[in-house]
């Protein structure tokens, strides 16, 4: 890779009819393979949501490509530099739905959605009292970073949310909703089913975390942590002039903003940690995840069984200690 070559991650979406998504979908997978991106695209047949990387050069085309098309024209492109590319492959998947909720009559963005607040109206509208803030990613994302004060719905994926709105309808009854996600695609789905469930005052965050962090007046004010995104990066910076760590470790309960994944393939679960808890826990989130013949972090380590088990030991020690 040349060193002096600048590149650019992009983060968009449209919603817009996509008559043979599935052919779209393959046509657009080597068109952003000519081109040399790599990144994760989703179509569906009401549009498109994307987040490729590549050079200043094949991004610029790509954009450019992409607004010629009369489907997307007005599509707005989030714009980050990066030291190189933030993926390792390039797939296009066409999917039955482009935001994954599972109801029946989810309203049309296009035709029901919240209010859009850009990021100073949004950074104003969080102080007021008469306001409740809701996150509405996963829980993994939450806990690396979010709004001061904002609500963390208990749920590991986004279909997930509606069910928990209606178990904690009281938590926002009577007050503003603001929600916010990464990019705002999550909030045009969501905002607009909040409004057909009788939430009368509904409002989402004008381009996600995302450009809240870009924007030159407010400055990612009111942000503690970092906001979690899907590609190699899986963190950026948000708030410009402080830095608040509200991560915890996994093992210890100390600040980290480290995620690693489980080693044993099976759980795969994305956890915060240490470098020196990871090697520790041989990267296993639970006992049984050390112990299973799967673990990757032996493999990658070549340990023996003698190793493994010294190192277990020392952690049930520790345990009973602890305990």
């Amino acid at each position: 890779m040349n060193t002096e070559e600048k590149y650019q991650v992009l983060l968009y979406y449209n919603f817009v009819n996509i008559e043979d998504h599935e052919q779209f979908a393959i046509d657009h997978l080597q068109f952003c393979k000519e081109l040399g991106l790599k990144g994760r695209i989703l179509v569906a047949h009401n549009g498109i949501n994307g987040t490729v990387s590549g050079t200043v050069e094949q991004t610029e085309a790509y954009m450019n490509a992409m607004h010629e098309d009369a489907r997307f024209k007005d599509m707005f492109f989030k714009i980050d530099e990066h030291n190189g590319h933030a993926f390792k492959k390039m797939h296009v998947r066409p999917r039955e739905e482009l935001v994954t909720l599972r109801l029946d009559g989810a309203p049309d963005p296009t035709e029901l959605t919240g209010d859009y607040l850009n990021p100073k109206e949004f950074y104003e509208a969080m102080q007021d009292d008469n306001t409740v803030v809701l996150d509405t990613r996963n829980d993994y994302e939450y806990d690396v970073g979010h709004f001061r004060g904002a609500i963390r719905p208990d749920i590991e994926n986004f279909r997930e949310l509606p069910e928990w709105v209606e178990e904690n309808r009281s938590k926002l009854e009577g007050k503003r909703v603001l929600t916010y996600c990464t990019g705002g695609i999550r909030c045009e789905m969501v905002t607009g089913w909040l409004m057909k469930e009788g939430f009368d005052d509904v409002a989402q965050l004008e381009g996600g975390i995302v450009m809240y962090g870009k924007d030159p007046e407010v400055k990612g004010e009111l942000w503690d942590g970092l906001c979690y995104v899907f590609d190699n990066r899986l963190t950026v910076p948000i708030n410009q002039n402080e830095h608040v760590v509200i991560g915890v470790d996994h093992f210890d309960g100390t600040p980290c903003e480290r995620y690693v994944n489980c080693a044993d393939p099976v759980c795969n679960e994305q956890f915060l940690c240490s470098e020196e808890n990871e090697h520790k826990y041989l990267r296993g989130c639970t006992d049984a995840c050390r112990r299973t013949s799967r673990n990757r972090y032996i493999m990658e380590h070549n340990l023996s069984e003698k190793e493994v088990a010294a190192r277990l030991a020392v952690i049930k020690e520790e345990s009973k200690q602890h305990a």
